[in-house]
C-alpha cells in the first residue's frame, strides 16, 4: 500500500495531492499539465515537494515535518518515464542491469536476474542491442524490465504506450496487463488514453489543477462521465 499526502508548487498552480493506492493498476488521468508527471516524479524521488508525507507500507520515504528524504535508488521504485530514457550507449542488457548495479548487487545474482527478466518479457535475443535499434515496443519492454527486475516495492509508468503506433500499442497493452496483473504492488499508470484504462486499470485517479477530483473503481469511474479532457485527441 502507498499513501501519499504533498504539496509541490507549479508554474501556474500547487500540486496539492493526497491518496492512498492498493496493490493493482490505477490509471491517472487529467489534462495535459494537470500534475500527473509531477505526482510520479515526487513518488519516485526525482522532485521534492515543499511539504507532506510519502509512505510505502509501515517505510516512510519522505516526510517534511520528520525531515526525511530517501533518494530514489533506495525507494524500491520501479520507474518508467515517457520516452523510456534508455541510456544510449549502453546495450539492452547494461540497461536493464543499472539498477542492480546501483544497488551493488553482486555481479553473479546481477548477471541471473537481468537474463531471467529479458526472458520474461520475450526479449533475451536484445541482450547486445543498443537502444537505437530497437523498434517502440521493444524499447517499452526494456524500460519495464529495468523498472521490474528490482523487485520494486511499487511501480510508476508515466504514460508508457504514448509513443507507441495504434498496431504496436494494443499488443503491448495485452502484454502490460498480463505482466503487471503478476505484480503484487501498487502500480500508477499516467495515461491520457480511455483504452488505457478499460483495458489494463483497477481503478481510476483523476487529477485537475493539481487537486485529486476522483477515485474509485473503472465501473463508478464511467458511470459518472469521463472528461472530455482524458480523451486522446480532444
Amino acid at each position: 500500500m502507498l499513501e501519499f499526502e504533498l504539496e509541490m508548487p507549479l508554474a501556474s498552480f500547487t500540486l496539492h495531492a493526497e491518496g492512498r493506492v492498493d496493490p493493482g493498476i490505477t490509471a491517472v488521468l487529467g489534462p495535459s499539465g494537470a500534475g500527473k508527471s509531477m505526482l510520479l516524479q515526487c513518488l519516485a524521488g526525482l522532485a521534492h515537494p515543499v511539504s507532506g508525507r510519502i509512505r510505502l507500507g509501515e517505510r516512510i520515504v519522505y516526510s517534511s515535518n520528520g525531515r526525511i528524504f530517501v533518494p530514489p535508488e533506495h525507494r524500491g521504485v520501479g520507474y518508467v518515464p515517457q520516452q523510456y530514457a534508455l541510456f544510449p550507449k549502453m546495450t539492452v542488457f547494461r540497461n536493464v542491469e543499472y539498477g542492480l548495479r546501483a544497488r551493488r548487487v553482486p555481479k553473479a545474482r546481477r548477471e541471473v536476474k537481468v537474463e531471467e527478466i529479458l526472458c520474461r518479457l520475450g526479449i533475451g535475443h536484445l541482450a547486445r542491442r543498443l537502444p537505437a535499434h530497437l523498434s517502440g515496443g521493444e524499447a517499452q519492454r526494456v524500460a519495464l524490465a529495468r523498472a521490474l527486475v528490482i523487485d520494486p516495492d511499487y511501480i510508476l509508468l508515466d504514460e508508457p504506450l504514448a509513443a507507441l503506433d495504434p498496431e504496436t500499442r494494443e499488443g503491448v497493452r495485452k502484454f502490460l496487463r498480463g505482466v503487471l496483473s503478476d505484480t503484487s504492488c501498487p502500480v500508477l499508470l499516467v495515461t491520457h488514453d480511455v483504452e488505457d484504462v478499460r483495458r489494463l486499470a483497477d481503478r481510476v485517479m483523476v487529477i485537475h489543477e493539481g487537486r485529486m477530483i476522483f477515485y474509485g473503481g473503472v465501473e463508478q469511474w464511467e458511470r459518472q462521465g469521463i472528461p472530455a479532457s482524458t480523451r486522446r485527441g480532444e
